[in-house]
């Protein structure tokens, strides 16, 4: 038994196909990745450069922005490496390193939406007061807690995980996370187990919290015009990226806890993957479309930046 934890790589799951389609995925798949670092970049960018959109709403979305450039990079690098090499091997420290990212994300978008909803809790059922309880200090502060809380939590999932003695080294999934690892151990999982379940009651408690939140908020809608028409600019998008990450990862869970053996193998890809997918792109695309003044001022910096281009092209 002691050399059973002595595994220094793992190996992970494996797109079986031809090496001709797994060349097509790798186009489809850098064409997604590059099209995510564009458009988060275009609004990260726009909201720093654009002093009128130094908001809490709009410097909240920049976070999310940055988190979803943050979560893809643990993920699409590694995995357009193995389509090209045709390998599924990856170090212990690479692994869990991947599995920190990723997770850290994902909880960091979680605390991200949680605190958007806090922040439009204030702007709409407590507008007289909103600049000052949304203070800068305050700003930073949830800024702080939406990065600290998910860092922390992955932190100690990563000390719980990798103090197991493993009796394998096969991930069934396209990535590292948590929960495959934990499988693989030769021992109790007590401690992770309990672990995870305090993790879930803190969550469970972030989404009380935003459902208690949009109760505030559409009971104030429905007493004032113009609260309806704030919250329709500024809510529904906060409320569609919630939904289509809380589905995402609902999928992720089902896929990761019960396998889904029955489902086809593309389509288990598509469910364990959607998180790193659909959100990154979505968010981007449903903000930048809904807030008018993200929308004016990102297009017209797009527009400057092709104006400039074309008439120094011109010159030469």
């Amino acid at each position: 038994m002691d050399n059973i934890s002595l595994f220094t790589v793992f190996t992970l799951s494996e797109l079986k196909d031809k090496m001709s389609v797994k060349h097509t995925y790798f186009a489809l798949s850098l064409l997604v990745y590059l099209l995510i670092i564009v458009v988060n970049l275009i609004l990260i960018v726009t909201i720093l450069l654009e002093k009128t959109l130094h908001e809490p709403m709009y410097i909240f979305l920049c976070n999310l922005c940055i988190n979803g450039l943050f979560g893809t990079a643990g993920f699409y690098p590694k995995f357009l490496s193995d389509l090209i090499s045709d390998s599924s091997f990856i170090s212990r420290s690479g692994c869990f390193l991947q599995f920190f990212v990723i997770y850290t994300s994902v909880v960091c978008e979680f605390t991200t939406l949680t605190v958007m909803a806090y922040d439009r809790y204030v702007a709409i059922c407590r507008p007289l007061d909103y600049h000052s309880i949304m203070t800068t200090r305050t700003v930073v502060y949830l800024l702080l807690f939406s990065w600290l809380l998910p860092a922390f939590s992955s932190s100690i999932a990563v000390l719980l995980t990798n103090r197991l003695s493993l009796c394998g080294s096969h991930i069934e999934k396209l990535y590292c996370d948590n929960w495959s690892i934990v499988k693989l151990s030769c021992e109790t999982t007590f401690i992770n187990n309990i672990y995870g379940l305090v993790l879930i009651i803190g969550y469970c408690s972030l989404v009380v919290f935003i459902i208690s939140s949009y109760t505030k908020l559409i009971a104030a809608c429905i007493k004032s015009t113009e609260s309806k028409a704030k919250f329709t600019h500024t809510c529904m998008p906060h409320l569609l990226s919630l939904i289509n990450f809380t589905l995402a990862l609902l999928f992720d869970t089902m896929y990761v806890r019960y396998g889904l053996k029955d489902v086809p193998q593309s389509l288990r890809n598509f469910l364990a993957l959607e998180f790193l997918i659909i959100p990154p792109l979505f968010n981007p695309f449903i903000y930048g479309l809904k807030l008018t003044e993200v929308r004016k001022r990102a297009l017209r910096a797009v527009k400057v930046k092709v104006t400039d281009h074309f008439y120094s092209v011109k010159k030469r």
